[in-house]
């Protein structure tokens, strides 16, 4: 017998609806439902609280392909979360370039460093950088917020997106000749290729 039929087996046993059960351990009745039609297994909290509930073990719950499933998927979600949380770290630290100064000014033979807001150079320049280092940082404010309140990033491309805009104001600042703010930038981007490729 699998998970679901089990958990079905149990529900009924208790005399409890799909709607009761989630409400008894704080998921949706949809999950639930999901769970008892073999489209899915609940996380090991969920899990945990199935059995605390019904008072049975974790493993009568599971076959041992089930377990070794969950335990992989679990495994997975980690790994998702762990780069999730690096790529919104970094994508907040570029708004540092706002107002460390990073960027070179350039008057009379003589070069100092100032903040992005304090840079004079052309609008449309100014605004690429600042437009450039706001989306990075909206991005992890984004990714935060969001990671806390779903399951699921909050688009199949936040890491693309990332990536692109890390990508875009690095090359920005080596065009635009700014050492360290390009430093900074590529720093941030290659944290996070590094941790994307370890995610594999």
């Amino acid at each position: 017998m699998n998970f679901s039929e089990k958990l079905k087996d149990l529900r009924k046993e208790k005399g409890i609806t799909q709607q009761q059960l989630a409400d008894a351990i704080y998921v949706s009745r949809t999950a639930v439902s999901k769970w008892e039609s073999q489209r899915g297994y609940p996380s090991i909290d969920s899990l945990k609280a199935l059995a605390a509930y019904f008072s049975v073990t974790v493993d009568m719950l599971l076959s041992t392909d089930e377990a070794l499933r969950l335990a992989e998927e679990d495994k997975r979600m980690q790994g998702k979360r762990f780069c999730s949380l690096v790529f919104s770290l970094a994508d907040l630290l570029m708004g540092l370039l706002l107002f460390l100064p990073l960027f070179a000014q350039r008057a009379e033979g003589n070069v100092t460093a100032v903040s992005l807001f304090s840079l004079s150079v052309g609008l449309p320049l100014k605004a690429m950088y600042i437009a450039a280092v706001a989306l990075s940082f909206l991005m992890g404010i984004l990714t935060l917020i969001l990671k806390n309140r779903t399951a699921v990033r909050f688009t199949k491309h936040d890491d693309e997106i990332s990536l692109a805009l890390g990508a875009i104001a690095s090359l920005l600042f080596v065009v635009g000749l700014h050492p360290y703010a390009a430093t900074l930038a590529f720093a941030l981007l290659a944290i996070k290729v590094t941790v994307l490729l370890k995610r594999g």
